[in-house]
């Protein structure tokens, strides 16, 4: 199976290194798009075997399996160039949110699907997220799960929770490597560690945690119980995260939910559907 990825920047080129890592896909086997010909170049500069091509039209025609990793405004577009040469029998996998397999089926006659992914997936780690098309065949159906499963842990979700879940597996490492950076400066502007010591332990800790999480031994609420000894110096610090961290997530998903919904409009207008 030829695979094709449209769009190597920063999560197409994560998607290609995943699946390369995994041995999911063979480099002879991937061929890659992308409008700005530098970046897939240096996409082959890291595997020489990869094909670049060199149109849309030469990458759909030549693969089988083309997940395209591209901007949402740039989406429709494409698929519609897509369409005027692909066949029913191959599969266009987005990885973006705004879009929905079911945009994506009024303009493509081939399978489709919806395919998420986290920088976590870089070190074979974290979640993909999976939405179908209503008439994706069963065959390209375990093949994208298996993918999924080789890069990831692939969990299928409804259209109705895409954002919230892409909130916290995609965007999550970023929200939370913020968090652990103002945890980091905290520590350095109240007491006389150093930053650089300060950023080890805090890394260290966090593998750790990942680790202890990953075993499955405590769950999120038994771990805090197991550090917070009544009275003690963590649940002072508890204290603190209870009283000042209020209702700063719940006003994230509202912001990261304002903003889908604003891209939602644009991409509804240029798919002439209103839902």
């Amino acid at each position: 199976m030829i695979v094709g990825i449209i769009g190597t920047g920063n999560m197409g080129s994560i998607l290609a290194d995943a699946l390369l890592q995994s041995n999911s896909v063979q480099a002879s086997c991937l061929k890659v798009y992308n409008r700005t010909q530098t970046k897939a170049l240096n996409l082959q500069q890291q595997h020489p075997q990869i094909e670049i091509s060199t149109s849309i039209r030469q990458i759909t025609q030549d693969c089988q399996l083309i997940f395209v990793c591209v901007k949402p405004g740039d989406m429709y577009p494409l698929f519609v160039e897509m369409e005027k040469v692909i066949s029913k029998d191959k599969c266009v996998v987005s990885i973006t949110s705004p879009i929905s397999t079911k945009q994506m089926d009024t303009v493509l006659s081939c399978s489709t699907a919806r395919f998420i992914p986290s920088i976590t997936n870089k070190v074979l780690s974290g979640v993909s997220l999976i939405t179908f098309g209503a008439s994706c065949k069963e065959e390209w159906r375990q093949i994208i799960r298996t993918l999924a499963k080789n890069i990831s842990e692939g969990i299928e979700i409804e259209n109705n929770i895409t954002r919230v879940s892409s909130d916290i597996v995609s965007c999550g490492p970023a929200f939370f490597s913020y968090l652990a950076q103002c945890f980091i400066d905290g520590a350095t502007a109240t007491t006389g560690i150093d930053k650089q010591t300060a950023t080890i332990l805090t890394e260290k800790m966090l593998i750790g945690f990942g680790d202890l999480l990953k075993s499955g031994q405590y769950s999120l609420p038994t771990l805090q119980e197991k550090v917070c000894v009544k009275g003690g110096i963590t649940g002072e610090g508890i204290k603190i995260l209870e009283s000042e961290v209020g209702d700063m997530f719940q006003q994230l998903f509202q912001t990261t939910h304002h903003k889908f919904a604003e891209e939602i409009s644009k991409i509804e207008k240029q798919f002439h559907e209103q839902y």
